[in-house]
């Protein structure tokens, strides 16, 4: 019996054991099949580019150790994006012993053309055909066996969700290492005699074989490396050859050499495709598919998500917060009080460490992890069922004014629940331009924290028109400086290319996962940096120097801005926790003016009121969303947002106390 085990140290093993590289379009159990074989947990998803890294782990198999490399979802391996360009270095710069390509049943055409990629190159190569049985649900059957036999390697049919086959693909992969590659395709003739000349003219001079360093080269990727490790000269003439083949390719079929190439193995892999297919069927999900991104329909539908989504994050994610605050106010608080007070005695060294150990970290746990919690629980759910690529498809266009393409509207609308996992939700964005605007947009964006300040502040005193009145502004202000950040910053909105993905039943086991992964992940980023915020806030409060330091904020609180000085100090501690600004505001004003202060009318006029809710939702987002966005975009322009947020939301503050005077 085999027997199959895990180790999370990849170095050590590529020196003894083998390296077997995970290949395939996104969306195709890659990284399904590496945490069922690993126990490593990569995040999965039902969305393009989810893995954006190369990860690795160990695994023995019958005694031999094997290094499986997880590699980026790509369609071929022309550098034309981050992740294509991640998967040729990490197949070409460090060949595996063998190269997993993992298809999709249900879309063998397509999948097929990334496998006669990597059987060209000259890679040992096992095909695992992969969501078997969603192609059975779909009326698809294949003929594996005839597969096998047209493309000269092992194919090995797989439900990666249950894990069936894998051990198979394994096993297979470890023979297939001890023998030599196979090529037994061919493209036409015209193509080939000249590969063949090309391929000829190379003196082996290059790290790949002949023939697919040539047909590479006249893909158009001229800068894979193929000739590391030659000499100038050869270099340039061979590039002056490899030239005059791409003309004439180009001559010979009415179109550059690179659309060509593509063109030949895109009909080998149609031909293949009609070949081993004994019952095409019809995919079941264009139909679906077709409802959620029609706007007439689509547009509904998404509305109901997203209610569904804030309805979710806000009563969801609300009553897991009162559950922890409640526990905590109970259990933890009193004990760590007990226990501090016992080591350290009554002083200010104690009250202080009480702001980071207790009211710190019953920020993150009551406050943080379940919003993120239950953000990231519905994430995984749209995630597998494959809706987020029609919601991207359905937004792209008014995304698109702000500079951004669809993938961005669900980081956004996240926003609305947690700036935290919204700014962590940008790794899905392709490049660095769309990922500054649109973290700039989601700080903007008011949370559920900042929402609890709008309706505890606002609609509570002054009525919901306020309110609305209030997010209106806010919308209107999303809108405006996303239309700036477009025209100020260099760069164009990439093309969205997203792929039909049939509609699925999420796997229980994989949503629970990757949300426990992610709720982790913002733990160890948070935590620390949330805890050492606090300690300086309480030692500041308690030394009070607090007061020292707003003193020379009060030109712009009571000058600018027309409020009471108490205000503009928890607009100060604020920065640890939105929802924090209100109860201090009720507190210290109860210190300051006695008890009939907590109705807040009693001293603040409406139009304060309004105002002061309104800076508070604008200004600097919490020290977590600064701590995430710090990592997300670097501190530099963390910062920048930052600072940019406190500026426009004190310019407008003071511009709307001064409109709603003129009333």
């Amino acid at each position: 019996m085999s027997t199959l085990a895990c180790h999370r140290t990849p170095s050590a093993a590529r020196r003894d054991g083998l390296t077997v590289a995970l290949a395939g379009n996104p969306n195709v159990g890659k990284s399904t099949i590496f945490n069922r074989l690993t126990g490593l947990e990569v995040l999965t998803t039902n969305y393009p580019g989810a893995t954006v890294e190369v990860n690795a782990a160990v695994v023995r198999l019958d005694g031999r150790v094997l290094t499986l490399v997880d590699l980026p979802g790509i369609y071929c391996l022309t550098c034309s994006s981050g992740d294509q360009c991640a998967a040729r270095e990490a197949l070409l710069e460090n060949p595996p012993d063998v190269v997993v390509a993992i298809l999709d049943a249900t879309n063998l055409a397509r999948n097929l053309f990334l496998v006669l990629q990597l059987i060209d190159l000259g890679f040992r190569v096992v095909v695992a055909l992969n969501l078997a049985d969603a192609a059975e649900h779909a009326g698809i059957r294949i003929d594996a066996q005839h597969l096998q036999d047209l493309l000269g390697v092992p194919v090995i049919p797989t439900v990666a969700t249950r894990g069936h086959g894998l051990r198979e693909v394994l096993a297979e992969a470890l023979r297939a290492s001890g023998r030599p590659p196979v090529i037994r395709h061919r493209y036409g003739p015209r193509l080939e005699g000249e590969v063949a000349r090309l391929a000829g003219q190379l003196d082996g001079q290059m790290p790949l074989p002949a023939r697919g360093a040539a047909l590479l080269v006249l893909e158009g990727a001229a800068d894979a490396g193929i000739l590391a490790g030659a000499e100038p000269a050869s270099k340039s003439a061979w590039t002056e050859r490899a030239a005059a083949a791409a003309d004439r390719v180009a001559a010979a079929y009415g179109e550059p050499a690179s659309m060509a190439v593509a063109r030949e193995r895109h009909a080998l892999a149609d031909r293949i495709a009609a070949k081993v297919m004994v019952s095409p069927g019809e995919f079941r999900g264009r139909a679906a598919w077709r409802v959620a991104v029609r706007p007439a329909t689509g547009i509904p539908l998404l509305l109901v998500v997203l209610a569904a989504i804030f309805a979710g994050l806000f009563w969801g994610g609300g009553a897991l917060a009162a559950l922890v605050d409640g526990a905590w106010a109970t259990y933890a608080s009193p004990l760590i009080r007990v226990l501090l007070l016992t080591v350290f005695g009554e002083g200010v060294v104690v009250r202080t460490l009480l702001w980071g150990l207790d009211a710190g970290l019953n920020a993150v746990l009551s406050v943080g992890i379940p919003y993120v919690l239950t953000f990231y629980a519905v994430l995984g759910v749209l995630e597998d069922t494959g809706y987020l690529n029609a919601a991207t498809v359905l937004l792209d266009r008014v995304m698109r004014g702000l500079g951004l393409s669809g993938r961005a509207a669900i980081p956004l609308v996240a926003g609305a629940g947690c700036n935290v996992p919204a700014i962590i939700g940008l790794r899905t964005l392709r490049t660095e331009r769309e990922r500054l605007i649109a973290g700039t947009l989601i700080t903007l964006v008011p949370c559920s924290a900042r929402t609890a300040v709008i309706f505890g502040a606002v609609a509570y005193y002054l009525g919901w028109s306020w309110a609305l009145a209030l997010y209106g502004i806010v919308t209107a202000v999303v809108l405006g400086a996303g239309w700036g950040l477009n025209r100020l910053i260099p760069g164009g909105t990439p093309d969205l290319l997203v792929e039909v993905f049939p509609f699925r039943i999420p796997a229980f086991r994989t949503v629970v996962r990757k949300t426990w992964v992610r709720v982790r992940d913002f733990i160890f980023v948070a935590v620390p940096i949330v805890l050492a915020g606090s300690v300086v806030l309480g030692a500041l409060y308690e030394t009070g120097l607090i007061r020292l330091a707003t003193r020379p904020l009060a030109p712009i609180v009571e000058g600018w801005l027309g409020l009471p000085a108490v205000a503009g100090l928890t607009l100060v501690f604020a920065v640890l926790r939105k929802e924090l600004a209100l109860q201090l505001l009720v507190a210290l004003a109860i210190v300051e003016f006695g008890r009939g202060a907590e109705n807040l009318l009693s001293f603040m006029s409406k139009d304060q009121l309004f105002t002061y809710a309104l800076v508070n939702t604008i200004y600097i987002p919490c020290i977590a969303t600064i701590a995430v966005l710090s990592r997300t975009l670097g501190r530099q322009r963390a910062a920048v947002i930052s600072l940019g947020t406190v500026a426009l939301a004190v310019l407008l503050g003071g511009v709307t106390m001064r409109l709603l005077a003129l009333r």
